[in-house]
């Protein structure tokens, strides 16, 4: 239970010059930043083996300007460029000081790992991913969150951050001036730790896992399946609540509409992008795909028992399977249904032979005539889709929240009240995002897009106020 306790009345034994909660790719990004900065860093997770929402992403990551993307043409992309992306997708409702200060840090924050965390990034030029206007989503080679945070683990230990498994942070102690003076976690068996700080990150999540919370801030999506870390419990928002601290758009979330069901497998939204449509039970599309895979979560819940079918062809079938992990997991969970024509593709889903063959009549028109249909989608440069089909069958997920502490240019977390804390520092899922107040707002890489911008950004900040 996270609690706001004074300080210790026993100094702890073990002081850190600064403390980050939490080992995805926030943590993990701030940690380096820190060590990099010559500090000693303690790392605290509550697993037994760092994974987070980070190694259950793609491991996608937008920034602009990079070296990367120049090197395969990208040369009039920017943080204006990027930040103007964001606002548009969220409808000018995104915190507008938020979203430049991650779009203006990411791209620094890319380089700079991989020269500290050998990320071997590799930008995503096969397509754009929704809301983007240039192709600037980085990835390392594996195309994974897992391989990501292979890689920023293996850095942190070179780094010489102290990692501490199995201690689940629970309450923060804090001075009359709220400056955060150390961390008791508790360890297996019930065992608890005081350690002390100069500085304190926040990089916990969000609190997807905290159903409680999910029902109070986010109905809409409350009846789904939740597509996140079981440890996203929302601990920065109550230590938030009870410290004072700024919150905001704790109502916004990343969902997506197309989870492998009932096998849990995240099928990649580049199908949709390259021409694929999601078809309800019976067999007719109900929304516009290319708007966004997040919004399309809610819409994919309210069709009959939940569910859709995201219908594709061979030739898109081929490029998941060269380019996703993820995918080939499917394909190898028998996910991915075939079918040799129409027939045969009705036969295998189970829909209604009449409809689906009329929807992909359309859609092929679409296709061929680079049409706009009635939900507004443009298929205007995209190959029609050709027998034999592929098709999965997925339903709509919450991935992650978006709301959370409001943090100032440093990354030090603002108060209510007015100013920040003096050493509390906050990123990724803990803070707030830059997505909204909404799940539409969501542009596709949001989530990594805070946890490494802000993590970096705390992370140095932290280490220069506690080498101070």
């Amino acid at each position: 239970m996270p609690t706001v306790a004074p300080p210790p009345s026993t100094p702890p034994e073990v002081v850190a010059d600064v403390v980050v909660v939490g080992a995805g790719a926030c943590g993990l990004t701030a940690a380096l930043a820190a060590a990099d900065r010559g500090v000693e860093v303690i790392v605290l997770e509550r697993d037994a083996s760092p994974s987070g929402s980070t190694a259950m992403s793609s491991g996608f990551v937008p920034a602009p300007a990079t070296r990367f993307q120049r090197a395969i043409g990208v040369t009039d992309d920017g943080p204006e460029r990027l930040t103007a992306d964001i606002i548009a997708k969220s409808h000018g409702t995104s915190d507008a000081r938020l979203a430049r200060l991650a779009a203006s840090t990411i791209g620094e924050a890319v380089e700079w790992l991989a020269d500290a965390a050998s990320c071997d990034w590799q930008v995503l030029d096969g397509f754009l991913y929704p809301g983007h206007s240039r192709h600037r989503m980085h990835a390392v080679g594996e195309k994974t969150g897992a391989a990501l945070m292979t890689r920023l683990l293996a850095a942190a230990e070179a780094a010489d951050a102290t990692l501490v498994t199995e201690a689940t942070a629970e309450t923060l102690h804090r001075e009359d001036d709220g400056r955060i003076t150390a961390v008791t976690v508790t360890r297996p068996g019930g065992v608890t730790e005081t350690i002390g700080c100069r500085a304190l990150v926040l990089a916990s999540s969000g609190y997807g896992g905290n159903r409680a919370m999910v029902e109070r801030h986010i109905p809409e999506i409350a009846a789904g399946p939740y597509y996140g870390h079981a440890g996203n419990t929302g601990h920065a928002v109550s230590w938030g609540e009870a410290l004072g601290a700024e919150l905001d758009h704790l109502s916004g979330y990343q969902g997506h509409g197309s989870l492998a069901h009932p096998h849990g497998i995240l099928i990649s939204w580049a199908l949709v992008m390259r021409g694929g449509v999601q078809l309800n039970a019976d067999g007719l599309r109900f929304s516009d795909e290319s708007a966004g895979y997040s919004e399309q979560a809610t819409k994919v819940l309210a069709q009959p028992s939940a569910v859709a079918w995201t219908v594709f062809d061979e030739e898109r079938h081929a490029f998941a399977m060269e380019g996703f992990a993820d995918y080939r997991e499917a394909v190898a969970a028998g996910a991915v249904r075939r079918g040799e024509d129409v027939d045969a593709l009705a036969a295998a889903t189970g829909l209604p032979m009449e409809a689906l063959a009329g929807t992909l009549a359309e859609v092929e028109r679409l296709a061929s005539r680079g049409g706009t249909d009635e939900f507004g989608r443009s298929f205007a440069g995209l190959a029609p889709l050709a027998p034999p089909y592929r098709a999965v069958k997925v339903t709509g997920a919450l991935f992650h929240t978006q709301g959370g502490l409001v943090i100032a240019d440093e990354g030090r977390v603002r108060r209510a009240s007015g100013g920040s804390f003096p050493n509390l520092y906050a990123g990724g899922g803990a803070a707030c995002g830059v997505s909204g107040p909404s799940v539409d707002g969501y542009l596709s890489g949001n989530g990594l897009l805070t946890a490494i911008a802000f993590g970096y950004l705390s992370g140095r900040n932290a280490a220069a106020l506690a080498r101070r």
